[in-house]
């Protein structure tokens, strides 16, 4: 979680490609392709959609790294926030 944005990728071997999580902030919800950087599914404000974005881009790595345990049924690592 940074500046009121929720970061949830799901350890479930239902989801499907490509790599994603998702983020909610306030009443918004979207999906975010990992591969991309970018929003996919869903909307944010603005600034909340470059805060997210941004910190797919920093990320990316690590947050695939991740999407290979989740899709394993395995517990995924913490990513430090922004």
């Amino acid at each position: 979680m940074f500046y009121g944005i929720i970061i949830t990728m799901y350890t479930d071997r239902r989801e499907h490609n490509p790599p994603h999580f998702h983020a909610r902030y306030a009443e918004y919800k979207c999906k975010v392709d990992i591969n991309k950087c970018e929003i996919v599914d869903g909307g944010f404000p603005k600034k909340q959609s470059k805060l997210v974005t941004a910190w797919a881009e920093i990320h990316r790595e690590e947050l695939i790294a991740d999407w290979d345990l989740a899709i394993n049924g395995e517990e995924v690592f913490h990513i430090k926030p922004l």
